[in-house]
């Protein structure tokens, strides 16, 4: 049996949803109408710090919203599919056009959606505020929540597994 650390050592994508992973979930619409969303911190840091070490980000949403798109502009996220329902098939293929197999990407989803992305994927996560059946399915649940730092969690998770914590870290000491 692979362990998680195994998977995770190889991973060359993590791609992830957007609502209920890096944000908790919430939808809330201002009085004109717009919709805004929250982004916790300890993630984008997380996420530049994988990217740093050579690990190529990527988000796939099924809502549109200009919010997600800033946010990957401030972090350097050039892959961004929103408003797509059929996570798996857009993972398959942006997995195929970077030339990478399923086993060398991780994805990070909460709900049924992200169901067969997460299963087909060399690495699955979850978190503990995902739907029960796709945290049985992921390889690993977080222990925090979703727009709560479990990105940073996932990403902690890879650096560790592929040796590039200690390097990520020392950045800051």
């Amino acid at each position: 049996m692979t362990t998680v650390a195994t998977k995770a050592s190889k991973i060359k994508l993590l791609a992830m949803d957007v609502d209920g992973v890096l944000s908790d979930g919430k939808i809330i619409y201002n009085a004109d109408d717009v919709e805004t969303k929250a982004f916790h911190v300890h993630d984008g840091v997380g996420l530049v710090a994988l990217k740093e070490a050579g690990v190529v980000l990527a988000i796939i949403t099924g809502r549109s919203s200009p919010m997600v798109a800033r946010r990957a502009k401030e972090l350097g996220i050039h892959h961004v599919v929103q408003g797509r329902e059929d996570k798996f098939t857009a993972l398959s293929a942006l997995a195929g056009d970077l030339g990478l197999s399923l086993d060398e990407c991780a994805y990070m989803g909460d709900d049924l959606p992200d169901l067969k992305a997460i299963r087909e994927a060399g690495l699955g996560i979850s978190v503990p505020n995902g739907a029960d059946i796709v945290q049985k399915t992921a390889d690993v649940v977080t222990t925090k929540a979703g727009g709560y730092g479990a990105v940073r969690e996932a990403c902690e998770l890879i650096l560790q597994a592929q040796g590039k914590y200690d390097d990520f870290i020392r950045k800051f000491l």
